[in-house]
């Protein structure tokens, strides 16, 4: 089982775009999901998260511009992201925890990063 994000690209400041994760085949279930990013030369930071009953958490700087979603049916994860920076520019990585089949314990996957480059 693979993590699959899409939905990065180019985008002037201001602009919107969405992401979307999605496991490459069919799961059991999902528990906490979330997005990363790296920036060029900086460390990776947890963008924002979901817990499997709803619960988000953003971190400062994409408050109140970015949104966390998921549809328990597809076990996806999206991040709706509005009113983007250039600082916003980074790779955006999704990260799950996964059951893959019912007797099967959660483990933690990542998905590929997609790029996200917000031009000014």
């Amino acid at each position: 089982v693979q993590l699959q994000a899409s939905g990065g690209g180019l985008v002037q400041a201001g602009g919107s775009l969405r992401l979307s994760c999605t496991p490459s085949e069919r799961i059991f279930s999902s528990n906490d999901m979330a997005w990363y990013r790296q920036a060029p030369g900086k460390q990776r930071e947890l963008v924002a998260s979901i817990s499997s009953g709803g619960w988000t958490h953003y971190t400062d700087s994409v408050q109140d511009r970015f949104s966390i979603s998921r549809d328990n049916a597809k076990n996806t994860v999206y991040l709706q992201m509005n009113s983007l920076k250039p600082e916003d520019t980074a790779v955006y990585s999704c990260n799950a925890d996964l059951k893959v089949c019912r007797f099967c314990s959660y483990s933690t996957y990542w998905g590929q990063g997609t790029l996200v480059t917000v031009s000014s």
